[in-house]
């Protein structure tokens, strides 16, 4: 069944209540690569409970509506999605737990043409549960492979963050682990693409990638190191476009650009010379 795009883009997402704990804190960095060294404290205050803090790009777990785009009813094959885009603002300081809400709402459906694919932008909204107070917004764009050509609007897409043309002021690399894939599905994302070989083979990966959202908070963590000195509180937003799939057990290496409050980043697999995530922007507090 293809796409409906009146249907499509009044999908109606139901509110997702959650309570986080802090094992869930403590488990999505873990899934992320923090305490890779288990003796540096600026990683161990993000996976050990006596001081514990949020990592900023926890963020996009928050109030995760899952894989609404698996009814087929939305039109959407789902083995052939993959994330195209992920962005996030805080508002309020990360808690380590409480009670929340995400409001999830589909923002624009792109038709890129048949054998193309599709574009679908949703917006998420995270609010403290008792206060109303909002935490973060979220931005998402995925991109349905298998599913253009159903004669939706071929805009409008927003223009990509351009990178600087200089040699980058500073570089990051961090190890992903084998596993990763399978510790990170533990935080809300169960997509068998990123656990079953038969199922990434069926939608043309040689094995299991990692997720886009693992990626982009590897991404994250290299910013937070090089750019906020492990602190939080200085990490404002971040954005960026996937253009590659992260197998578990690369390593990722990121490339930033200062330019006052504003880091622009690209991050890459040197191992196989691909660029897997891109266009990347991040507002730090000085």
């Amino acid at each position: 069944m293809p796409i409906n795009y009146d249907k499509l883009v009044n999908w109606p997402i139901p509110p997702v209540e959650q309570n986080l704990t802090k094992r869930d804190t403590i488990l999505y960095a873990l899934g992320v690569g923090l305490g890779a060294d288990p003796v540096d404290e600026n990683q161990l205050k993000f996976v050990y409970e006596p001081h514990l803090q949020a990592l900023p790009t926890m963020a996009i777990i928050l109030g995760y509506a899952g894989p609404w785009h698996a009814n087929p009813d939305t039109g959407i094959t789902r083995s052939h999605v993959v994330h195209g885009e992920q962005g996030l603002r805080i508002h309020e300081a990360l808690p380590v737990e409480g009670a929340l809400v995400g409001v999830t709402k589909v923002v624009g459906v792109v038709d890129k043409g048949k054998d193309k694919g599709a574009l679908v932008m949703t917006e998420c909204t995270v609010s403290d549960k008792a206060s109303k107070q909002t935490i973060c917004t979220l931005t998402s764009t995925s991109f349905c492979r298998a599913d253009g050509g159903f004669g939706g609007p071929s805009g409008p897409v927003r223009p990509v963050h351009a990178i600087p043309e200089r040699a980058p002021d500073d570089v990051c690399d961090l190890p992903t682990l084998p596993q990763a894939a399978l510790i990170y599905r533990l935080s809300g994302d169960y997509n068998p693409l990123h656990a079953e070989p038969a199922y990434a083979r069926k939608a043309g990966f040689r094995m299991p990638i990692l997720h886009g959202r693992c990626t982009f908070s590897v991404a994250g963590h290299a910013l937070l190191k090089t750019c906020c000195g492990y602190d939080p509180a200085r990490f404002k937003s971040m954005e960026g476009r996937f253009s590659s799939p992260v197998y578990p057990g690369e390593t990722i290496r990121t490339e930033m650009w200062r330019d006052g409050n504003a880091v622009s980043f690209r991050s890459t697999v040197p191992a196989r010379g691909v660029t897997v995530l891109n266009n990347g922007r991040a507002e730090i507090a000085q």
